[in-house]
């Protein structure tokens, strides 16, 4: 039967994911120890959302999690805390920011945490958290009209990929002379085993206890699989093999890895590595 084999949370949209044996879901995606999936987020002088696309260096800051606070680390730099703790909003100073299309307001997490950021990116920015008052629906486009918050991610809340998938991909970058890749360069938040390689398109529901997740739209894919989330760096890329096989009409011929859920059933309830999980195909 397939399991869920990776469930992985990133605190800071763009920076280093938390591998989890465990993690709560929530409509706008997984929360572990009150801290959620892109809550934090990183911005410019202009509210500007950062990420690995210009920055690659994200990759190294880590951030880790304790009850009641976040421990965020970089090379060459003192550890950073941040608290994690509900904020109180009377006296939280807000800033708006703009993540793609959106603009909405956040709650700013103070000067030394943007010391901080700015020091290790080397430019002026700000950490910000994402305000529990603002509201940020993915596409109702691809929802069929269901309301599905999110918070800093891209668009959805979650992003799923089989290890048969990956495994499809890298046994043609071996059939070339080149190096397999992990499974972190594509940053999901949960990896099943046990389904044939690219079954996750063509899923209409995934289960697992009283969880049901919706796979709603193909993930289309930028630069950010050609960073090595170990080092920063980047290189090798993966695109040319993807351009090959992954062009996916469904979103005018982007290449696409992985699928994009909503959660239909089970806010609040845990999903766990190694649990079983259930799908049903849309045929």
């Amino acid at each position: 039967m397939p399991t869920i084999t990776t469930l992985t949370l990133y605190p800071i949209k763009s920076c280093a994911g938390i591998a989890l044996q465990a993690a709560t879901v929530t409509a706008a995606g997984l929360s572990h120890l009150h801290a959620h999936d892109r809550e934090w987020m990183v911005i410019d002088s202009d509210g500007q959302f950062l990420s690995q696309r210009s920055h690659p260096a994200m990759a190294l800051i880590a951030p880790a999690l304790q009850d009641g606070a976040m421990t965020v680390q970089a090379p060459g730099m003192p550890p950073l805390l941040v608290p994690t703790a509900p904020l109180d909003r009377a006296q939280a100073a807000s800033l708006e920011v703009t993540v793609w299309d959106d603009h909405l307001s956040a709650h700013d997490c103070g000067d030394d945490a943007a010391a901080w950021f700015s020091r290790v990116l080397g430019q002026p920015c700000r950490l910000v958290r994402f305000d529990p008052a603002a509201r940020r629906l993915a596409s109702k486009k691809w929802t069929l009209d269901a309301d599905a918050p999110t918070r800093f991610a891209d668009g959805y809340p979650m992003l799923l990929i089989s290890q048969g998938s990956l495994d499809d991909l890298n046994r043609k970058l071996q059939a070339q002379g080149r190096t397999p890749l992990p499974m972190n360069r594509f940053r999901p938040n949960i990896v099943i085993d046990g389904v044939d390689a690219f079954e996750e398109d063509f899923l209409e529901t995934l289960r697992a206890g009283p969880i049901c997740l919706q796979p709603v739209k193909p993930c289309t894919r930028c630069p950010m699989p050609a960073i090595d989330q170990a080092s920063g760096e980047i290189g090798p890329d993966p695109m040319d093999i993807l351009l090959t096989y992954r062009a996916n009409p469904r979103v005018e011929g982007a290449v696409t890895f992985g699928v994009n859920m909503i959660v239909r059933e089970g806010n609040g309830a845990v999903l766990r590595i190694g649990q079983d999980i259930e799908g049903e195909l849309a045929f």
